[in-house]
């Protein structure tokens, strides 16, 4: 019998089928910034509208040329003391072959770049929500630029990139939980016990001015995040994407139901807001897990986001700090409990053997999620501090008290969201036409 021949493994080739799978994944994570303002947009009152916005919109512009100068280098570039990457030839983006593939995959580089990139733009817009209502645009614009330079870069290597000590840890996050919400749900505590609340908390009336505006940005938030996690696979070959996607609806589904029972509980109601709060909260806490557990593990995960974060929000009046949007208590929390989950309901049966404890693996992982958990917890909380503490003493992060009680907008944008003036009806119209209305109504009489 003729000696056996071993083949050398075939390289990745590029994959079409792959390719077009993450650019389509790559514009869902885009949406879900534009979403990520109209739900915003709508919980703040009319007078901050429009600033809210923008503080996502802005995250867009900054970041991509960031990352296009630096940040895709130093996030995935060669890991240098498992703490930051770097890689001259990505400076730039010019260096890059259009076929050239992303090491392991079938994917290009350029694909796997901008389906970061998204990932990189949303993350600082998510702190926007707990600063309504006081920034100046311009401090906020240039702390989405130092923020993503010494926080989320960094972090995202650690997390993601070949070498960082959380991925060489073996910390589980499939699509963000540690560097996306913990980040951003930290960093925005550290910024507000900066500068402080609004004025009139806990003494004014600050309800969402249109809640179908947030039940927009929930919904297109929903929809995006089908891209956000089951893409962070970067392919579509052996079902664990495909798992992720299931596990992304069902936990999300989960976690609606859980905070509208609780809030009917509490509360006495089933609130419109409650059910875009909870949908988020279950998408936020799925995002580190998903990969991991199975869909009734994703039902647990969301279920126990969905009462731990309702809980949560009700905390900033406790303690007295001002969240404006519950991003701590919805990102933050959520964040924490679906990364320390995995550590319980990790089933061995997906992105790869590791169990957790309710599957017979013991205790390991759920300690190596709390060291991945809380250390990116402390670092954005700290650095988020002092960048909120040098600008507030440089450039100054408030507008000025009467600024804040007449109008962001009109201050910092010299606009209005609505306008109510125009020829299709308002006060104005109402005043113009009343002499007619009233001369119609004499000759009626007579």
């Amino acid at each position: 019998m003729a000696p056996a021949i071993t083949l050398a493994a075939e390289a990745p080739k590029l994959s079409a089928a792959n390719t077009g799978f993450m650019l389509i994944c790559s514009a869902l994570v885009m949406l879900m910034t534009p979403g990520l303002a109209f739900f915003y947009g709508g919980m703040v009152r009319v007078k901050s509208t429009l600033n809210m916005l923008m503080m996502s919109f802005i995250s867009l512009g900054i970041v991509t040329i960031l990352w296009v100068l630096y940040g895709f280098s130093m996030a995935f570039g060669t890991d240098s003391g498992s703490l930051i990457g770097w890689n001259s030839d990505w400076v730039g983006l010019g260096n890059i072959g259009l076929t050239e593939l992303w090491p392991g995959y079938t994917i290009p580089v350029f694909v796997f770049l901008v389906f970061q990139l998204m990932f990189a733009i949303i993350t600082p817009a998510l702190i926007s929500g707990a600063l309504a209502d006081r920034v100046k645009f311009s401090a906020w614009a240039l702390f989405v630029a130092l923020w993503a330079t010494v926080v989320y870069f960094p972090v995202a290597h650690w997390v993601w990139g070949t070498g960082g000590w959380a991925f060489e840890l073996g910390v589980i996050d499939f699509a963000g939980g540690t560097a996306v919400h913990i980040n951003a749900g930290a960093a925005a505590l550290g910024v507000i016990l900066v500068i402080g609340k609004r004025v009139g908390f806990k003494k004014d009336p600050m309800r969402p001015h249109s809640l179908p505006l947030v039940m927009l940005g929930a919904g297109l938030l929903w929809f995006g995040w089908f891209g956000f996690n089951a893409g962070s696979w970067l392919g579509n070959d052996d079902g664990v994407g495909a798992l992720m996607f299931v596990n992304t609806q069902v936990a999300t589904a989960a976690a609606m139901l859980a905070w509208l029972i609780y809030e009917k509980i509490r509360h006495g109601a089933f609130t419109t807001l409650g059910a875009a709060s909870g949908a988020v909260a279950g998408l936020v806490a799925i995002t580190p897990a998903g990969g991991a557990v199975t869909p009734l593990g994703a039902i647990a995960v969301g279920a126990i986001a969905g009462v731990l974060c309702a809980m949560a929000v009700g905390l900033k009046y406790k303690f007295g700090y001002d969240d404006s949007l519950d991003v701590v208590g919805v990102h933050l929390v959520g964040g924490v409990v679906g990364s320390l989950l995995i550590g319980l309901f990790a089933s061995g049966k997906g992105q790869s053997t590791v169990e957790g404890l309710f599957y017979g693996g013991g205790l390991t992982q759920f300690w190596k999620q709390c060291a991945g958990v809380f250390a990116v917890l402390a670092y954005s909380l700290i650095v988020s501090a002092i960048l909120a503490f040098i600008l507030d003493k440089t450039m100054g992060m408030r507008v000025p008290e009467d600024d804040e009680v007449a109008g962001i907008d009109q201050a910092e944008h010299a606009e209005t969201a609505y306008d109510f003036s125009g020829a299709g009806g308002g006060a104005a119209k109402t005043a113009a036409t009343a002499p007619v209305a009233a001369a119609a109504s004499k000759k009626v009489d007579a």
